[in-house]
């Protein structure tokens, strides 16, 4: 019996019904051997008897006997096929990888489980390297289906007929194997799962690009972290400057209410000192008189003429004549508290200009490059060839009606836009008697006549008849400047929801619109209003942002 194995093929013990080797081998009249339990199952399932194999009918179903000869080469067989494994599995397990969690192990290793390199659809088993091994040698073995290891493999057999999931109905949108096929999906269009083989390339593009979006919003992630980093360094730093600027200020008030304090008791105890001496100039006169006084009532009754008359000429002296009519005391505190509030003021003015100045260097950082968008400009209105400037020609130009185009009012926007972060960019508005400036939003109303308030998308500041300005906010603001600025710088910050105007040569802040609600791209906003013959004809210019 030893010389089994080479007499026989490894396929000739492998049942055709279970494709395992044999167990408890019955042969049927036709010579074909089979399990013992899956002929009796096969038939069980069968409204007739015949041979799985040669398809061979019997009239009546057969006794089953065990093939002794038979099953005991089956035994010798399965016996050296085990110790085969198993002196295998002892020489490789060491190169093979121990499965790990996460990754689907081998169903037939016993003691150490080993990583699975393949799933079997037909045995809806998965095996290791070695236990793999009659797969890639048994012909019968060959023809199953193999996969890359799948954990729950019976999600794969189809629950009625228990036959592999091979096929996808495209009508019912479902998984079906091929006793579906010829059954409930008859009519309808199926595909092969292995037709789809070919979209694995298409998932490879779509995982590369994938993977190429994860980084890049890993990428805007740091960008974000760095942002908030940044941001935290200047809120500690403004934090830092508010305190030292909000400290000084403090001090100076304190200063200026020490001094109000000394300046007032200095000057009330000058009052009280005066009064003092009024005082007591007033009483040595009273003394002195009070004296003649006396003196004259004893001479008055005196009956010694001759006493009398010696003492009425020595009482001739005059007495004291000052006149105390006009002397009085005056509180000299008044417009004490306003003059040093007045300093106070200057003091505030200088500190507030210094703030200014910081400030608008900080937005000079944000400047960008603005030109203006002939496409947007009212055909009444004149742009150089570099974009830079912006005059009104008094003669309507014929110009294509696009619908970027302004008609009813006399201005025209910036070619950029701006959707988020920050900029700044500086006009120059000296020589003119009216204009207007800032921002609009992109859907501003571009062929009618509109209000500039920010309830119409507009972001504005003006100068009408050379001295009145005007920030067009809801409601409008009158604004009083100490002087009429040159060059204006126009700064906004979208997330924060702020427009701020600069007056830039005197570096002070002009208006701000603070609160706004953006949504949509913002556009810098020019309009150099009409010549008003000749007195406003100077242009509007962009200029470049240098920093004071």
């Amino acid at each position: 019996m030893a010389a089994t194995n080479y007499l026989l093929s490894e396929d000739q013990f492998l049942c055709s019904i279970c494709l395992d080797v044999f167990t408890d081998p019955v042969s049927t009249s036709c010579g074909h051997n089979f399990c013992k339990t899956c002929i009796t199952e096969h038939w069980d399932r069968s409204d007739q008897y015949q041979c799985p194999m040669c398809k061979e009918a019997f009239t009546t179903r057969q006794a089953l006997r065990v093939n002794t000869l038979f099953s005991e080469m089956v035994a010798e067989f399965r016996q050296s096929a085990q110790q085969k494994a198993s002196s295998s599995s002892s020489s490789s397990s060491s190169e093979q990888q121990v499965f790990k969690p996460g990754e689907v192990p081998c169903d037939v290793c016993t003691e150490t489980k080993l990583k699975a390199l393949k799933s079997c659809l037909v045995c809806l088993t998965s095996y290791c390297e070695t236990h793999l091994e009659p797969h890639l040698t048994a012909s019968s073995l060959k023809r199953h289906q193999l996969i890359d290891p799948v954990e729950n493999l019976e999600d794969r057999m189809c629950p009625k007929h228990n036959k592999p999931l091979e096929l996808f109905c495209k009508t019912d949108k479902t998984f079906v194997c091929m006793l579906c096929h010829v059954s409930d999906h008859k009519i309808h269009e199926l595909v092969p799962l292995k037709e789809y083989d070919g979209k694995k390339a298409a998932l490879g593009k779509t995982q590369a690009e994938t993977q190429q979006m994860i980084q890049k919003r890993q990428l805007k992630i740091e960008e974000i972290k760095h942002s908030v980093d940044l941001s935290k360094e200047e809120a500690d730093r403004e934090v830092a400057e508010g305190v030292q600027v909000f400290t000084a200020l403090k001090e100076t008030v304190e200063r200026g209410q020490a001094n109000l304090i000394n300046t007032i008791k200095e000057k009330q105890k000058t009052t009280e000192n005066q009064a003092e001496d009024f005082i007591k100039e007033l009483e040595q006169e009273i003394s002195e008189l009070e004296n003649r006084s006396s003196e004259v009532e004893q001479v008055t009754h005196s009956e010694d003429h001759l006493h009398l008359l010696q003492r009425f000429m020595s009482l001739k002296v005059a007495p004291p004549t000052k006149d105390w009519t006009e002397v009085s005391i005056h509180s000299s505190h008044e417009g004490t508290v306003v003059r040093a509030v007045v300093q106070l003021e200057k003091t505030f003015s200088k500190e507030m200009k210094k703030l200014i100045e910081a400030e608008l260097k900080r937005v000079q950082k944000y400047a960008v490059d603005v030109t203006l968008d002939p496409d947007t400009a009212h055909p009444e209105l004149i742009l150089s060839n570099d974009g830079k400037q912006v005059s009104h020609g008094d003669v309507i130009k014929n110009l294509p009606d696009n619908p970027e185009r302004f008609f009813d009012c006399d201005c025209v926007l910036g070619k950029q836009s701006f959707s988020s972060g920050r900029f700044y960019f500086e006009v120059q508005v000296k020589g003119k008697t009216d204009w207007d400036l800032g921002v609009a939003r992109e859907s501003i109303n571009r062929k009618e006549g509109f209000s500039l308030s920010p309830e119409d998308g507009n972001w504005t500041i003006w100068l009408r008849n050379g001295n009145e300005y005007k920030a067009l906010d809801d409601p409008p603001v009158l604004l009083s400047l100490k002087s009429r600025p040159q060059k204006v710088g126009v700064f906004v910050d979208y997330e924060e929801g702020l427009v701020s105007f600069y007056d830039v040569d005197a570096a002070a802040l002009i208006y701000s619109f603070t609160g706004c609600s953006f949504n949509e791209k913002l556009f810098p906003y020019f309009s150099p209003c009409t010549n008003d013959d000749g007195e406003n004809s100077a242009p509007l210019i962009i200029s470049p942002v240098r920093v004071n």
